[in-house]
């Protein structure tokens, strides 16, 4: 039986539970939203706090402008801070060389997107002008100095490292003269032509014979420039017959190049108003020298935080574009990849690369996991009127990597037999003896070569064997090639040596 005071206690909290009811609806009846979002405000602050991330990315080209596009795609409120050392963004460096060889347009063309757009329509905090000199991996910042001298620093919880590549320059003497210039920046293509205009520039010596040396070589021929081509190596193209490579080697002497392969440059002087090359036995009187002997990855930063360097000096990043620490990436020119012939990491600056590791570094430092399965090196480049075009592994190459290499080359046409403008193409593929495998295929031609690589490169992503490819299925019609194209041509003369 329960006391009096049992029964004023039971009704007194029966009165309070009911005033604490009519508290709460008439609270809710005159400040509905107020009162809702006071009872979820601490939900909504930790909530907001998990979502916000702080993406950085050190490089404003290729892969990091697609990295820092694709980002603000996928999380619209993700902080995004791209780091620019330069004052150009997102422009097309490969169309340098053709640029170049027309006065008539302006080297701006080439810019796809300004920074401003990116500020103002993608809220993307790109800073130009601003060099990232260090990584603290504890602390999770990045600090250098901007164009001012002012020094930053920034905080994130993913970091891309997209600092692209860098000319070799030699440590000679004269290698820094007026007028001594390389390729690879907007700059330096906007440097090479103002310095021709000025100075009405008639003649140049080009060092390296490579894509960026060949595609310079036609650009100042257009102009109507004598041009000299030097390098130590005594053949033209080492990674192509050299049947192959004599042909890309007549083309540049019909069109008034002189090449002096096999000569080492020992220093470059100035002369008269003008410059001297100056090699063992050989001297080159030039107006301009161009520098182009390749490209070196920038992966001092990476190095100097601790990261793991691979071919070339490299950053190496598996198949997430993750480097050896898990908050970091790296994409682009700077960064090493898998090929997907050998298995084997490699080192293969290129475009394609860069864009398409610029979207996959952004998607995993979102949590969306993609992996890239590798790279084939396919590449074209144009030489006057040829069309030089590769893709896989040279038979050199193949044997490095365990291979036992085959190859054949074959001369096919590049339409039907009686069809008017009908030129040759030659193709060279590499297949392995123990496996089958297709491994590699170069080619050249005047027409039909540029687009038709891709063909082999597609084989190569899906490992087939020469006689699968040899029974693929492809077009025919007589302005584009014979009934049996010149690809599957060269897998049967192959399977013959198999």
């Amino acid at each position: 039986m329960r006391s009096s005071a049992d029964s004023e206690g039971t009704a007194n909290l029966r009165r309070l539970n009911l005033w604490i009811i009519l508290t709460s609806w008439l609270c809710w009846a005159i400040y509905p939203q107020s009162f809702f979002f006071a009872i979820l405000e601490p939900k909504t602050c930790n909530l907001q706090q998990e979502i916000i991330m702080q993406f950085v990315i050190i490089g404003a080209d290729a892969a990091g402008m697609s990295a820092a596009s694709r980002a603000r795609r996928t999380m619209p409120d993700m902080e995004i801070t791209v780091l620019e050392k330069t004052g150009d963004v997102s422009y097309s460096a490969c169309g340098m060389p053709y640029n170049i060889g027309d006065q008539n347009r302006e080297i701006e063309e080439l810019v796809v997107r300004r920074a401003q757009v990116f500020r103002e329509k993608q809220a993307i905090n790109l800073l130009t002008g601003h060099c990232a000199e260090h990584i603290d991996v504890a602390a999770k910042t990045v600090s250098g100095t901007d164009s001012g001298g002012a020094e930053f620093s920034f905080s994130y919880d993913k970091l891309l490292i997209a600092s692209g590549a860098s000319p070799v320059i030699p440590d000679l003497p004269g290698f820094d003269l007026p007028g001594v210039m390389p390729l690879k920046t907007l700059e330096h293509g906007r440097h090479i032509k103002a310095f021709i205009k000025k100075h009405s520039a008639r003649k140049a010596v080009i060092i390296g014979m490579g894509y960026i040396a060949l595609e310079m070589c036609e650009a100042l021929r257009k102009l109507g420039m004598e041009v000299d081509m030097v390098k130590p190596r005594p053949v033209l193209l080492p990674w192509m017959p050299m049947e192959m490579s004599d042909i890309v080697k007549k083309e540049l002497l019909s069109q008034g190049a002189r090449l002096f392969a096999g000569n080492t440059v020992r220093k470059i002087e100035p002369s008269g108003g003008r410059l001297k090359v100056v090699c063992e036995d050989l001297n080159l009187d030039a107006d301009l020298v161009i520098v182009a002997i390749g490209v070196t990855p920038n992966s001092q930063i990476a190095g100097n935080a601790g990261l793991t360097l691979g071919t070339a000096k490299a950053i190496a990043v598996d198949r997430a574009l993750q480097t050896s620490n898990p908050h970091i990436f790296a994409a682009g020119d700077c960064a090493d990849a898998f090929h997907i012939v050998s298995n084997q990491k490699t080192w293969i600056p290129l475009a394609l690369r860069a864009n398409r590791a610029g979207w996959a570094a952004a998607d995993n430092a979102c949590g969306k996991a993609t992996r890239l399965d590798g790279i084939a090196g396919t590449a074209v480049f144009k030489v006057f009127d040829l069309q030089v075009a590769r893709t896989g592994l040279t038979a050199s190459e193949a044997s490095g990597c365990g291979f036992t290499p085959v190859e054949i080359v074959v001369t096919t046409r590049s339409r039907a037999h009686a069809h008017p403008g009908n030129t040759s193409i030659n193709v060279h593929m590499v297949g392995d003896k123990s496996s089958g495998r297709l491994l590699g295929v170069q080619m050249l031609g005047r027409e039909g070569v540029a687009h038709r690589i891709n063909g082999p490169a597609v084989a190569l992503h899906a490992q087939m064997t020469v006689e699968q490819f040899s029974q693929t299925d492809l077009a025919y019609a007589p302005p584009f090639g014979p009934t049996w194209d010149p690809m599957l041509t060269a897998a049967n003369q192959l399977l013959k040596r198999m």
